[in-house]
This record gives C-alpha cells, structure tokens and sequence, in this order.
C-alpha cells in the first residue's frame, strides 16, 4: 500500500456533516485506491467454507494496513473520533466456530504470505440479529449490506453460470482483499438471475424441515462448490490449457467441513467434461482434496438423500454412485471387512443417502480433526475403518486464532505491554511469547497487566451499560461464557451454578464472595426450541438476581443482545474468567478458550476440545479443571448414570433444578422450561436422561467457581499463574 499517499488523501478529505456510514464508506473506498492484491502464485491453496464469520473490517484492515494509529489522530484533528464507526454492524456471514476459524484461517494465511484463497457466499442476509422481549430470543433479519460494502470489488466478467436440471444461476464473485505480507483474496459468490436463483444467495442455513428446504440448501452447497471449481479450473487452463497433469501438483483444496464435498463430484464431473476418465478424475480428485471433520454430532455430519440430487443435481448424484462404486471396489480389495466397508461406506442404504463426510474421508488426501482429542475420536469411532487401513492421511491441526484481531486489535493496551516486555516479534511468530515467562514473577509486570485488565473492563462495562442498559460499578472478577447456543456447550449448567450463588448468598453461606459478573453470549438456531429455553431461563434467573437490592452488588448476570465478533473482541479483552465447560468429548476444538487466554483469563473448565491442549501448554496447575474426562462419559453412556438419583441426592441442586417447574420462572406458557426439565429427569425423543450429563459435573463446577473467586483476592499471584 501507498501508505503516505493514503494518509495525505486522507487528510484532505471534507468530513463536515458527514454521517457514520457516509464517512465509513468514504474512507474505506479511498483505503482500497491503494491496496493491490497479490499476483496469484502458481501453487495455491484454496479454502472452501459455506461459513466466514469476519467481523467489522473496518479497524481490522486498518490496522493490518499499518495505518490504523494514524487515521484515529487525522480524524481527531477533524473532530471525529474513530469509535464512530462501532456504529457499522458486522458482517454476520457465519454462525460460530466453524465461520470464526476459517476467518482466522484467512488472516492469518495472509499474515505469513502463504497464497491462501477463500471461496464463500455472499449472503444478502447474515445468520440473523438477535433481539430479546421479556426474556425471549427474537429474530431480526440482518441486512448487513444496508452500510455499504466498501471493502469488496465485484468482478462481473468472472461470473460463472451454474446449472441445475432445473434453472441456471449467475454465480457473481465479490472479492475481499485480506492484508499481510501477500494480499490476498475472499471471493464471495452473489447468486443472481430469477427470484428463486436468488433465494441461494439470500440466508446463511435456511431452515431445512421442509422438502424444499433441504433442496435450498443442497443448492447453496453446490452453487459454492461449483463457483469455486470453476474458478480453479479457468485460472489452471490459462497457464496450462486442457493438460491437467500439473493439476495436482499446483492445486491444493481444503473443504471446511461437509458442506463444500459437492466440490469434489464437481471436479470429477468439469474434469470428464474436459476429455479425462472417471478414472484418471478420480485420481487427480485423490491428490487435491484435504478435509477437516469439525464434529461428531450425528446431526452436523450431512446425508443427501438420492432422490432429491437426482431431482436437481443428476450428474453430480451419477458421480457420486460411481465414487461410491470406487469406493466398495477399494475397501474390499484392501481388507476391509464388510463391517468396516458399511461404516465407511458413502452410500448410506438405511437413509438412502449419501454420506458427505464419508466422501470426504474416501477422497481426501489429509483428514484432520480441531484438537487432539477430537482427532483422536475421530480416528477410533467416527472414521475408524479408515484410519485402520490409511493411518497416514489422518492427522490434527489444531484449530488456531488470529492475534491480528484477538490481541493486536481487541487489546492494544496489553499489545503495548507485550512489546515493552517482549519486543514485537510476537505480532508475526506467536510464539515469542514464551519469553513473557521470564517477566510474569516480576511484581512491576503484574501491575502493569492488572491495571490494563482494568481498563479494558471499564471499556467493557460502559459498551454493556450503553447497549444492554445494565450499570455494573465496582471492582469485579467477570466470569465469561460466550459461545454457540448448544446443550452440550452447557449453559444451562452455568445457569444452575449461578442461580445457587444467588440462593447461598441470600442464605448468608458465601459471605467472602468476590463481587462476580457473571456474562453470556449466545445465538439460537431459530428452530432450536430447547436452546431458546435455555436463553428465556438465563435471562430469567439474571432478572431476579439483578433485582434484588440485598445481593446485586456482589453478583450480577448479563446476557448480552446480539453476540457477534465485535463484541467478543470486547469481552475477550476484558474477562478473568474464561468458562469453557463443554461434555468433555462433544467440543470439537473449540476457540473461544483460545482468544480469552491470550487475553490473560484463566480456563475454567472441562478436558475437552483444545482445553486440553491449553492446559499441557499453560499447566494444569495454572488452569480450573473439573468434571469427568471422556472415558467416564462412555463408561456413564453404556449404563448406570441416575440424574434422578443424584437430584435425591443433593438437595440444594434439586431445589435450583425445581425452579423449571415450580413457579419460580415463567416461560410464558411456552412450554419451554417443562421440556428442558423432562429431558434431564425423564429423557426426550432420542435420548436418556440428562444426555449431556450436567448433573455428573454440577457441583464440582461449582466449587471450582468459589475456588476461583476465592482466589482472585490475591490479584497478583492469580494473574501469575
């Protein structure tokens, strides 16, 4: 970037009554005058994601840009002051982990200077925003695009037409500059055409209870995977024309999950287009695909029914009984016994359909899991046919953030500290912090970071007091829990926990408790109903404790409105207290652990997920880790596990369990709380009682809270360790 020509357009620019989006709009676009992407390399790698959960870019790329000090103090000298621009909502194309990783990903790819190429859709719509009335979750649509996208370029002589039996879609590419060392590209497809075209472009996940629900969605995953092999496809040809033998060699994909493997049938099906066999497709197929499994959750591991490709998608349904075909040919000449070849078939005949993920794991070169723990389940359950005769193509990757904006951007107070500490070579090779090791026990340190956490909750309790209308004052050790809304992320567990601090407080049983805040952060699935419970029942229990005169000096709950990426940076920056309490086996990896503990929080957790790795990394001693490892929980899974009995048991957690259904909270009449309460004392649909098993891990959650409150009283030896 021309930064100096920038800074000096900048300078000149008439700012006088101009708005937020006005100037938001300006600025950006003369930021883009400037930024040039990086010639595409030969070898590439391209990163397919129905999912890219990026965030507000404006601070983001200016910063990246090495220009974000400077603006700031050009736009004070004018009059403006750059948190202006909080007003510009985020660009809420993702859902959670899943979209947050592969952002992180993107960044970080053009942090190193690796030629990294994101593929994704351009949603009209994101997830949705979230809204409250009288406890209750309620959906907004997000038009995110009303503030302008300043910061893509469409490329409308690069469109590509997609075919479906049915109708064709445009499939229009806008492209996101990403900052580094390279600068490369996100290229988002727009889908353009007749209404119904549209319609897959139009919201991330639409609801899929429907026939023609799940066929939406089918066309969203195609419409991405075929845009994205077109892609690759023409930029290959222009340099080597219809020889597709360095294909291989200068193409590598990495689908993100099971929703872009429709990719795969494409290449197969582009390739025979082109004059190669099923054959030598395949093979080529075999070389160029990687794919990362994020969960074990039958629900997320996708199965299309045959009926409804061959409706819509016929050649690629043809593709993939041929894969299949390959498939049964392979495994049986290699060994596979007819148990391991059902399980790892990709023709589902019970469902009759096809297994995406066991098309992703037949093809892929490389199958990586999120955490080591995760990587290792898969290998001995999920995928375990596989792994026993191909060991090699599995390995982990742990997922990772990005520093840019978890600690660069979301905490320049620390980041200052650091490179005062450190020097700054931690900003480009992370691990550099290792030398901080040698500062921790100094006591100069140690104030210095307590004062910075300070600062940042008081930025923190302003933004909550400004956006949720709840005043918290004082000193506070501030619990955080802000994720997916999920049961087995289990926030009805830190629910229960925090409505017993409340009960023993009231009761006079906690008279040294650290004033607490306790935060959640969480989005439903629309159709989600007992995760909607779950949000009307914390914010219900936090509506009491608020209320109450005798106890809100010492414990507060917040539920914040509309959880999002910019306001994570806020609370990550901010928390003591990072609660990462997943059923140890089901978090996959997990990130938000992550940017909290880069943050200076302690976890409080379970083993699962990168906790794990978190805890081999930081010392179990330095971490609060309690509840049952995974092979407890498979044991409690084949028998024996009594929720009921333990509610016998213990009184006092009977009595905060009771309150689903004693009166204590109303859901309206909804019938949430009565649900929520069957499925952990009598079971619901598919599963025993208390499926994710709260009541194993409740009350030691809740003494290893009072073991952590009890020790933030002694702030310096807490953020020591």
């Amino acid at each position: 970037m021309e930064r100096e020509l920038f800074l000096q357009e900048l300078r000149k620019l008439d700012l006088h009554g101009k708005d937020a989006k006005r100037l938001y709009n300006e600025i950006s676009s003369l930021a883009m005058k400037y930024i040039q992407a990086s010639e595409k390399a030969k070898r590439c790698a391209h990163y397919l994601s129905i999912e890219f959960l990026i965030g507000r870019v404006f601070y983001n790329n200016l910063l990246e840009l090495g220009v974000l000090q400077e603006v700031s103090e050009i736009l004070k000298e004018k009059g403006v002051d750059i948190a202006l621009f909080e007003e510009i909502e985020d660009a809420a194309l993702g859902n959670g982990g899943l979209g947050r990783l592969a952002a992180c990903y993107m960044d970080s790819g053009a942090a190193v200077g690796i030629p990294l190429y994101g593929y994704g859709i351009r949603y009209k719509y994101g997830l949705f925003r979230q809204k409250f009335e009288d406890g209750f979750q309620k959906e907004v649509p997000d038009d995110w695009q009303r503030f302008g996208d300043p910061w893509s370029i469409r490329k409308e002589d690069e469109k590509q037409i997609i075919r479906f039996a049915d109708m064709q879609v445009n499939a229009v590419p806008y492209d996101m500059p990403l900052i580094g060392k390279r600068v490369n590209v996100l290229r988002l497809y727009q889908a353009e055409g007749s209404e119904n075209a549209e319609k897959i472009s139009g919201v991330l996940y639409p609801p899929d209870d429907t026939e023609d629900g799940k066929l939406l969605r089918i066309r969203q995953e195609y419409f991405l995977s075929a845009a994205a092999i077109g892609d690759i496809v023409r930029a290959y040809e222009k340099r080597h024309g219809n020889d597709y033998k360095y294909f291989a060699a200068e193409n590598s994909i990495q689908l993100n999950d099971t929703h872009p493997v429709f990719a795969i049938p494409e290449l197969i099906r582009v390739l025979q287009e082109r004059g190669q066999t099923f054959r030598s497709a395949l093979k080529i197929a075999k070389q160029v695909f990687n794919y990362t499994n994020h969960t074990i959750l039958p629900e997320a591991l996708e199965h299309w029914n045959v009926r409804l490709l061959k409706k819509i998608l016929p050649e690629i349904a043809d593709i993939l009984v041929k894969i299949n075909t390959s498939a049964k040919y392979i495994h049986k000449k290699e060994g596979y016994t007819p148990q391991e070849c059902a399980a790892a078939s990709a023709y589902v005949h019970s469902r009759r359909a096809f297994s995406m993920a066991n098309t992703a794991v037949f093809i892929a070169n490389k199958i990586n899991g999120v955490a080591e723990i995760h990587s290792e389940i898969i290998k001995r359950d999920l995928f375990a046919a596989e792994y026993a005769h191909h060991p090699e193509k599995f390995e982990n990757v742990t997922n990772g953030v990005a520093q840019r904006r978890w600690l660069e951007l979301a905490n320049p107070e620390l980041s200052a500290l650091l490179d005062e500490q450190i020097g700054q070579e931690w900003r480009v090779h992370f691990e550099e912090l290792n030398k901080l090791n040698a500062y921790t026990a100094t006591e100069e340190t140690l104030a210095e970071f307590i004062q910075v956490k300070g600062k940042k909750k008081e930025q923190l309790f302003r933004y909550i007091e400004k956006a949720e209308g709840v005043k918290i004052g004082g000193e506070r050790i501030v619990y955080a829990q802000v994720k997916r809304l999920h049961e087995y992320k289990r926030q009805l567990m830190t629910a229960f926990a925090l409505l017993r601090l409340y009960y023993d407080l009231k009761e006079g049983k906690l008279k040294d408790l650290t004033p607490s805040v306790f935060l959640f952060g969480a989005k439903s699935a629309p159709s989600y109903f007992r995760a909607k419970g779950i949000i009307k029942y914390i914010n219900e229990i936090i509506k009491l404790i608020n209320a109450d005169t005798e106890t809100n000096g010492r414990l507060t709950g917040v539920f914040v409105t509309e959880y999002n990426v910019s306001y994570a940076e806020k609370i990550v920056a901010a928390a003591d207290v990072s609660l990462q309490v997943s059923t140890a086996g089901l978090e996959a990896s997990g990130t938000g652990n992550m940017k909290f503990m880069m943050n200076g929080a302690v976890t409080l957790g379970t083993m699962d997920g990168a906790n794990i790795e978190i805890v081999e990394k930081a010392g179990k001693e330095n971490n609060y880790i309690f509840g049952a490892h995974v092979d407890e929980i498979e044991n409690l899974r084949k028998g024996g596990y009594d929720p009921n009995g333990f509610l016998k048991e213990h009184l006092e957690w009977n009595k905060a369990v009771k309150t689903l259904i004693d009166g204590t909270f109303s859901d309206g009449g909804e019938g949430y709380f009565r649900e929520l309460y069957n499925s952990l004392t009598i079971g619901a649909s598919w599963h025993k009682p208390d499926h994710y098993f709260i009541f194993r891990d409740l009350d030691e959650y809740y003494q290893t809270i009072l073991r952590v409150n009890a020790y933030y009283r002694f702030r310096a030896d807490f953020v020591a360790n």
